[in-house]
C-alpha cells in the first residue's frame, strides 16, 4: 500500500503570526499591535482594541449630523455676507470634526482597525484649530470698533500673533499625527502622540495668553468708560454698531466660545499625555461631555451670532481699521467701494 501523506500548510504573515491561532494570553504590547489587524468584535478582547471601549453609535451620528448643518449654515452665511477669512477655516474645521466622526463610527463596528482610530484622532485633535483661528480674526475688529486707544496692542496685532501661534500648533499637532500614523512601532506612535501633546499645549497656551489680553482690554475700556474719557477714542464709523444689541451679543458669544475651545483643548491634552493606554483616553464619557458638546456649541455660537450677520458692511473696514468714512467726516456717511477703506486707513495711519 502506497503511503498518503497530508501535508497541512500554516498561513502565517512576515511577522510569524497565525491569524487562525492567535495569542490571547500574551501581554506584550508590541505582539497584541500585531495581532491586532486580524481581530473583531466575539474574537480578541476589547482590551486589545485601539481604545478599550466601543464609541457609542447614536452619540457619534447626532455630533457627525451637527457638524453637517453647521457646515451648510456657515457655507450660507458665508457666501451672503462675503466673510471668505471666517468661512474658509471654519469650512476647513467643520470637514475635519465631520470626518473625525466618520472615523468613530467606523470604529463602533470594529474598534481594532487602527486606521480608522486614527482618523478620528488626527482629525478631531487638529480641527478645533480652525476654529481658534476664527476667533482670533474676530478679536482685531471688535478691539477696531470698540476702542483702539485702549488695547495694548494694535488690532492686527492679535490676528498676526495669535494666528501664527495657532498655524505653529497646527503644523506641530498635523506631524505628529503623521508619525503616529506611519510608525511602524510602539515607540514611533509614542513620539508621534508626544509630538501632538505639544501642539495642543501650545495652542493652550495661546489661547489663555489671548484670554488674557482680551480681558485686560475689556477693563481697560471699563476703565475708561468710569472715567469718561472712552467716547474720546471711539471711532465715529462704528458708533451704531456698538449701540446694538447684537453686536453686545456677539462680544458674549465670542468669549464663551473661546472658553469652551480652551476647556476642550485642556482635556485632550490630559488625554494624551498619558498616552493611548491612559485612563482617560480610554473612557467614553469625559470624551462625549467634554470633546463633541464644546465643540459644536463654540460653533453654533459663532454661527448663530456669525459675524457677517453683525459687522454686515463693516467687517471688511474694521479688518482693514479704517476709523471714519473720511477723515473728519460724519459716521452716517454711507460706505463706498473697498478700494476707498484701504485708501482712508492708510492716510490715517499716516497721519498717526
Amino acid at each position: 500500500m502506497r503511503e498518503v501523506r497530508t501535508i497541512i500548510t500554516m498561513t502565517v504573515d512576515k511577522n510569524g503570526i497565525d491569524p487562525n491561532h492567535l495569542n490571547f494570553n500574551t501581554t506584550n504590547s508590541t505582539l497584541i499591535a500585531m495581532q491586532r489587524r486580524y481581530c473583531h468584535l466575539g474574537k480578541c478582547p476589547i482590551s486589545w482594541a485601539t481604545i478599550s471601549y466601543i464609541p457609542n453609535l447614536g452619540g457619534n451620528v447626532v455630533y457627525m449630523i451637527c457638524f453637517l448643518v453647521l457646515l451648510g449654515a456657515q457655507i450660507f452665511f458665508g457666501i451672503r455676507y462675503k466673510t471668505w477669512k471666517f468661512l474658509v477655516p471654519m469650512i476647513f474645521g467643520l470637514l475635519l470634526e465631520i470626518i473625525g466622526y466618520i472615523g468613530r463610527i467606523m470604529l463602533h463596528n470594529n474598534p481594532f482597525i487602527e486606521n480608522n482610530f486614527l482618523l478620528y484622532l488626527i482629525c478631531l485633535t487638529i480641527g478645533p484649530a480652525f476654529f481658534s483661528a476664527c476667533i482670533y480674526l474676530c478679536l482685531g475688529r471688535l478691539i477696531t470698533v470698540i476702542s483702539p486707544e485702549n488695547s495694548r496692542l494694535k488690532p492686527k496685532t492679535y490676528t498676526k500673533v495669535f494666528v501664527g501661534c495657532d498655524l505653529l500648533a497646527l503644523v506641530l499637532q498635523a506631524v505628529g499625527g503623521a508619525i503616529a500614523s506611519t510608525a511602524k512601532d510602539h515607540a514611533g506612535s509614542t513620539t508621534g502622540t508626544n509630538v501632538m501633546v505639544a501642539g495642543l499645549a501650545s495652542q493652550v497656551l495661546s489661547m489663555l495668553l489671548f484670554m488674557i489680553l482680551w480681558a485686560d482690554f475689556g477693563l481697560r475700556v471699563r476703565k475708561a468708560r468710569l472715567a469718561g474719557t472712552l467716547r474720546h477714542t471711539q471711532p465715529p464709523l462704528y458708533e451704531p454698531l456698538r449701540q446694538s444689541k447684537t453686536f453686545s451679543a456677539f462680544q458674549w458669544s465670542l468669549a464663551i466660545a473661546t472658553v469652551l475651545i480652551f476647556v476642550r483643548s485642556v482635556y485632550r491634552v490630559a488625554e494624551l499625555a498619558e498616552g493611548f493606554s491612559g485612563s482617560i483616553a480610554n473612557e467614553q464619557a469625559p470624551f462625549m461631555i467634554f470633546e463633541g458638546p464644546m465643540i459644536i456649541i463654540a460653533v453654533a455660537l459663532l454661527t448663530w451670532y456669525h459675524p457677517g450677520r453683525v459687522f454686515h458692511e463693516l467687517w471688511v473696514p474694521a479688518g482693514l481699521g479704517v476709523r471714519a468714512h473720511k477723515l473728519g467726516q460724519d459716521s452716517t456717511v454711507e460706505l463706498s467701494e473697498r478700494d476707498e477703506w484701504k485708501n482712508n486707513s492708510r492716510v490715517y495711519n499716516q497721519q498717526v
